[in-house]
């Protein structure tokens, strides 16, 4: 007849409580009370029909039959611990879903996607455009790519790639407001901004103009939304020049100034913390960001 198997929690107070000899020790690391461990000691002698430990006024010691079983019950950690280290590590293949801005996705990603593959054919990347912050508690999401700061509390975050930014404006608003000579003219223009309003205030930190107004205006956590607002002619917008190429050279849009390249507005990588060490995830780290140093800068 199988043997029952004693109660797991009752093992792992044995076990901390035998490495310590004191269960004050093994209440403190289990985050139990005292009493709660010497009552799972007390579950477990009776278990086992045997005693384990010898109480003395300054704290315990291990019987004969408690240092004989000591090893075995270390060695059945030892062995589920491993055996779920190789589990997660098993399952950590398959599929890495990838949360970027459609404008990266086409402009970056997916031309070179390719050569991930290659490298991990054991890891199928699954693609979704998106602009919005990405919850990693509850969407599904491995990995995001997303253009700001890289200042994200709780996520490991890589800086990819920084791209030149250039302001731009419709036709009639240029024709109404004149063309500006200086940065420091466009302090005065009204202006569309991204989601955190930051693009405006590092540009203009980056030109050397000062005491810039609190950044007013509409903004948008979507790009192509920001681009309609600028192209309607509701205010100077500041975009990756990439973006803007096409409309530029059509004329319905005018480039006000030279373009810039802000090193800390760049488009990072971002995972949570206590997931960077995944191995699906820490190779497309390094895929990536080794993909970064080879490519010239986005522009």
């Amino acid at each position: 007849m199988e043997q029952k198997l004693p109660p797991l929690n009752a093992l792992k107070a044995f076990e901390s409580a035998a490495r310590h000899l004191s269960v004050k020790l093994a209440a403190e690391e289990l985050c139990v009370t005292p009493g709660a461990v010497s009552q799972m000691l007390k579950t477990l002698e009776a278990h086992l029909g045997v005693k384990l430990f010898e109480r003395v006024p300054r704290g315990i010691y291990l019987t004969d039959a408690g240092r004989d079983y000591l090893p075995s019950v270390r060695n059945a950690f030892r062995q589920i611990a491993e055996a779920s280290r190789r589990v997660a590590a098993s399952a950590d293949v398959g599929t890495l879903t990838v949360s970027v801005t459609p404008f990266f996705a086409s402009a970056w990603l997916v031309p070179r996607m390719a050569s991930f593959q290659r490298a991990h054919p054991e890891v199928d990347l699954q693609i979704i455009t998106s602009n919005t912050l990405v919850d990693f508690s509850r969407s599904g999401i491995d990995v995001a790519v997303r253009h700001g700061l890289g200042r994200y509390p709780g996520l490991r975050s890589d800086r990819v790639v920084t791209v030149e930014m250039v302001a731009i404006a419709a036709p009639e608003l240029l024709a109404r407001l004149g063309r500006p000579k200086a940065p420091a003219d466009l302090a005065r223009w009204p202006q569309v901004h991204d989601a955190d309003r930051k693009g405006w205030s590092l540009w203009f930190q980056s030109q050397g103009v000062e005491e810039v107004r609190a950044p007013r205006g509409p903004s948008f956590d979507d790009s192509s939304l920001l681009l309609k607002a600028v192209l309607s002619g509701q205010g100077a917008g500041l975009l990756p020049a990439a973006m803007v190429e096409q409309e530029l050279r059509s004329g319905r849009l005018v480039q006000l100034l030279d373009t810039v390249h802000m090193e800390e507005f760049a488009y990072y990588l971002v995972c949570p913390d206590n997931r960077q060490g995944l191995p699906k995830i820490a190779a497309f780290r390094e895929w990536m960001l080794e993909a970064a140093t080879q490519a010239a800068p986005a522009k």
